[in-house]
């Protein structure tokens, strides 16, 4: 059976699978094109929070990365949320092991903690508000100016954000080890070959290339950008599954990924993000495994910053 075929039968099992269940399946923009094809609403962190929390489903398949399931999970305790491989992790949220950011929090008494969506459930129930990069900069500047707020765990984003709010969070640590990859150069190279092309820049990727971009914002505000600008070609610097979107609704576009350091790759995906398949998202489905599952304790506790986010991004008409 040729490729083709084969993806048509298993999409065609997958939907009849999603009636039987009564499922949904949500997906990142880091998604592979075929996962975001078959997917009932695709979209960024905060967008997948939201739909999650207000989805009627009997069962939700994310397919994105274990940090998303678990959101999922602390606001919808009630249903089964699946996750197509339980493997696909996240090299941002593994920079902030829950032990040491709690000792971290601990160590500074009276600060505010406000986490990034990539991280545990363990991480969010000792925050008091989570942000994506879509609602960071708003949340961050609800508070006033003289609060003393801890961000983790995304150091780039924490820095971006207080040098646009003229705050002075105090970081943790940490980094996605897609974003910490772009290389400086290549973009320079790539902007030399293509000196009409706009660069679009996530405000995860370091401090060095976001000066060379034209735009910086959530993936989703990428999209957007691309969308409605006058501009025919742009230079992506985020993870490239990003492209698929922009391509379907701007087919008269050039997108270009923004290339890693590594020489010899002309784009730059999270490895995590595609462990999922369609294969494996009709197996999960079938057999309703892998299964995400959250301490209820900490569930409790994490689910009080995901609904403060939730709240106040509608506040502000995100």
């Amino acid at each position: 059976m040729k490729r083709g075929e084969k993806n048509n039968d298993l999409e065609t099992a997958i939907n009849q699978l999603k009636k039987q269940k009564n499922a949904v399946i949500l997906a990142h923009y880091y998604q592979k094109g075929e996962i975001q094809d078959i997917a009932d609403y695709v979209g960024d962190s905060l967008a997948l929070a939201q739909w999650a929390a207000k989805t009627t489903a009997d069962i939700i398949v994310l397919c994105g990365v274990h940090f998303m399931g678990e959101t999922a999970k602390v606001l919808c305790p009630d249903k089964k949320v699946l996750i197509p491989d339980v493997n696909a992790g996240c090299s941002l949220a593994d920079s902030c092991p829950a032990d040491r950011f709690a000792q971290f929090v601990k160590e500074h008494p009276g600060y505010t903690v406000i986490s990034y969506v990539n991280t545990t459930a363990a991480v969010k129930s000792v925050t008091d508000v989570v942000v994506t990069s879509t609602n960071a900069r708003q949340i961050v500047e609800s508070f006033p100016e003289d609060e003393k707020i801890i961000f983790g765990p995304d150091r780039n984003l924490g820095n971006y954000i207080n040098s646009i709010t003229n705050r002075n969070m105090l970081l943790w640590d940490g980094a996605c080890h897609v974003h910490e990859q772009f290389s400086v150069e290549k973009i320079v190279e790539l902007k030399a070959k293509h000196p009409d092309a706009l660069v679009l820049a996530h405000p995860e990727c370091k401090s060095t290339v976001l000066k060379l971009a034209d735009f910086i914002g959530s993936t989703a505000a990428l999209l957007k950008f691309a969308t409605k600008s006058d501009a025919q070609t742009f230079i992506v610097t985020t993870e490239s599954g990003i492209l698929h979107e922009m391509q379907k609704q701007s087919p008269d576009k050039t997108f270009i990924p923004a290339p890693p350091n590594d020489s010899t790759c002309a784009c730059n995906e999270c490895s995590f993000m595609r462990l999922n398949t369609l294969e494996k998202l009709y197996h999960c489905l079938k057999y309703e495994h892998p299964e995400i599952e959250v301490d209820l304790e900490i569930a409790k506790k994490a689910v009080k910053p995901i609904k403060r986010m939730l709240e106040i991004s509608e506040k502000l008409g995100l």
